[in-house]
């Protein structure tokens, strides 16, 4: 064996123990660490934390809001998300592009942002309202304090997550099927229901699974709508219960987290189960079905898109920026209080809301750099490897994004309550446990590009370098790097506008200091200055929206599908 191919195998050795170690720590290790308190005698979660868990009424009620607002939230997004995709994908509708960024952005917005923009939207002291003289009287209930309004939202905000999986899906609708059922004299509906729908149950199956498990870890919109009616799930309760208890009801947290991810993965196994009942294979491959042609119907059906877009998007974000300009709760807006000073108070005056733009920019950044270093090599072993223990590796990572964000946070603070052993390190109570927590989460969204990337990359290249000589991390820096980097970077900057207003996960981790923009929010609205909270959620959404707009510069050397927004 020469000296170059000794050296060439000593790196790639090298490279996988280093993303092994990079895998058990922050993938895992705090499920390991959760799991150690299930089975372990003495660990937190004990029998009798256990046992005060289950005879509490407050955990079964959580537990059944959580079931009711999941279910109902998922079956809103699939009825919506799978209408919306029929009617882009399939037919010769105009401004495809417009209507799929438009109707993709509630995505990108957190979900706690969200919430405010339609409580502002509706609610007795809502400047939009009062412009036409609508508004209830002040003190009436805003009708989104209810289940309802959870269910309402969590439908509009995971109705998209839904419409991207299903498109893809339909991207693939082989063209002679439906051409032999339109020969055939088959209507359009008839083609829809007889080949289209049936052929896309398993993308609608796996949309369903991911929206379940969305909705049911979902903390921001049940924190701003169920609260104050005192309509507590699982992610609140045990919001609720740390506040109050501190480390002191880990245990029982840590059960309810547990009962969280049962019933997520509860949901994933049901869709398991339904997508084996039949078989849904298509033996060919061909050009996707032509549009069809909707005539006369078509400006309609365009209105009506359009008019979905307002009602989801514009009219919700046109109300929180109202709220933004307005002295105080209830206070009409006209040109004389029309104010600035929202925006100068959360960003110059309010130490808390500084400190957290501060963290949120800096712990966005600090994750979206770390996950491109670290999927370059990781995308290189999974898209590329062909050892029986990539599939394992792949899993790994998606693991902590799988999961609600709940069961992480619950997971990280098991881990991280004493300090790290040999150093002395203390992470509890600090900005660094969110940090972590946010490298684990948000990791796969940028290997998923990246492996894309990869798997449009001519392997020649690479194997031409190794050919003259050149070792594996020559390889890395010189020519994968550069070929993958700009998928890698897209990801990182879907990470930076996740991170940047995330609440979940930072909502149970903060401390004095730490606080993220995703807290503070939430801390306004709790303490009802909603006009602050609206000052913060416009900012960051206008940040979002013009990062989707740059990120949309690398769209050329992307893989499709990379950039969701992307038509």
């Amino acid at each position: 064996m020469s000296t170059s191919t000794r050296e060439s195998r000593g790196q790639e050795m090298a490279l996988t123990a280093a993303v092994a170690v990079v895998i058990v720590l922050l993938s895992l290790l705090p499920m390991l660490r959760l799991i150690k308190e299930i089975v372990a005698p003495g660990g937190t979660l004990s029998t009798v934390a256990i046992k005060a868990g289950l005879a509490s009424p407050a955990t079964w009620i959580a537990t059944w809001h959580t079931l009711v607002a999941g279910i109902g939230g998922t079956i809103l997004a699939v009825l919506s998300g799978t209408l919306v995709a029929v009617l882009i994908t399939l037919t010769d509708i105009r401004g495809h592009s417009a209507l799929v960024l438009c109707y993709v952005m509630p995505l990108m917005i957190a979900p706690q942002v969200t919430a405010l923009a339609w409580l502002q939207l509706s609610g007795p002291a809502s400047p939009f309202l009062k412009l036409f003289g609508a508004a209830p009287p002040l003190g009436t209930k805003n009708p989104l304090y209810s289940t309802s309004g959870i269910i309402l939202l969590l439908g509009v905000q995971y109705g998209p997550l839904v419409f991207l999986l299903v498109r893809a899906g339909l991207r693939k609708l082989p063209r002679e099927l439906v051409e032999a059922a339109r020969a055939a004299g088959a209507g359009w509906f008839t083609v829809l229901v007889t080949i289209v729908l049936p052929l896309m149950t398993p993308s609608i199956m796996a949309a369903a699974a991911l929206a379940f498990v969305s909705c049911v870890g979902n903390f921001g919109i049940p924190a701003f709508l169920g609260i104050p009616a005192n309509y507590l799930v699982l992610p609140t309760l045990i919001y609720q219960r740390l506040a109050g208890g501190g480390p002191a009801v880990l245990g029982e947290t840590a059960f309810l987290s547990v009962l969280i991810g049962a019933i997520a993965m509860a949901g994933i196994f049901a869709q398991e189960v339904m997508s084996r009942r039949r078989d849904y294979r298509i033996s060919s491959t061909s050009l996707p079905a032509e549009p069809y042609e909707l005539g006369r119907w078509r400006p309609a059906v365009q209105a009506g898109m359009w008019l979905l877009i307002v009602l989801v998007l514009f009219l919700p974000l046109f109300g929180l920026v109202l709220t933004s300009l307005v002295p105080g709760y209830g206070i009409a807006l006209n040109a004389r209080t029309a104010t600035l000073d929202n925006y100068r108070f959360v960003l110059f005056e309010h130490g808390a809301a500084s400190r957290a733009f501060f963290n949120s920019f800096w712990l966005s950044i600090a994750a979206a750099f770390f996950a491109v270093l670290v999927a370059v090599p990781i995308g290189y072993l999974i898209a590329w490897g062909k050892q029986r223990w990539v599939r394992l590796l792949n899993l790994s990572v998606e693991l902590p994004y799988a999961l609600p964000g709940v069961v992480l946070a619950i997971a990280s603070l098991l881990l991280f309550l004493r300090p790290i052993p040999l150093t002395g390190i203390q992470l509890y109570n600090t900005v660094w446990i969110i940090l972590y927590a946010y490298l684990a989460r948000f990791l796969v969204l940028a290997l998923r590009p990246t492996i894309s990337g990869y798997h449009q990359i001519d392997r020649a290249l690479e194997e031409a370098a190794q050919v003259a000589g050149a070792g594996l991390f020559m390889r890395m820096r010189t020519i994968i790097f550069p070929l993958v980097a700009p998928a890698a970077i897209a990801g990182g900057l879907l990470i930076f506008m996740t991170a940047l207003s995330e609440l979940t996960v930072s909502a149970l981790l903060w401390s004095s200091g730490s606080e993220t923009i995703g807290v503070v929010m939430f801390s306004f609205e709790q303490g009802g200055d909603s006009n602050y909270a609206a000052a913060m959620s416009v900012i960051t959404v206008a940040v979002t929206f013009v990062l989707m707009l740059v990120t949309n510069l690398l769209a050329p050397y992307l893989p499709i599908g990379v950039l969701p927004w992307r038509d």
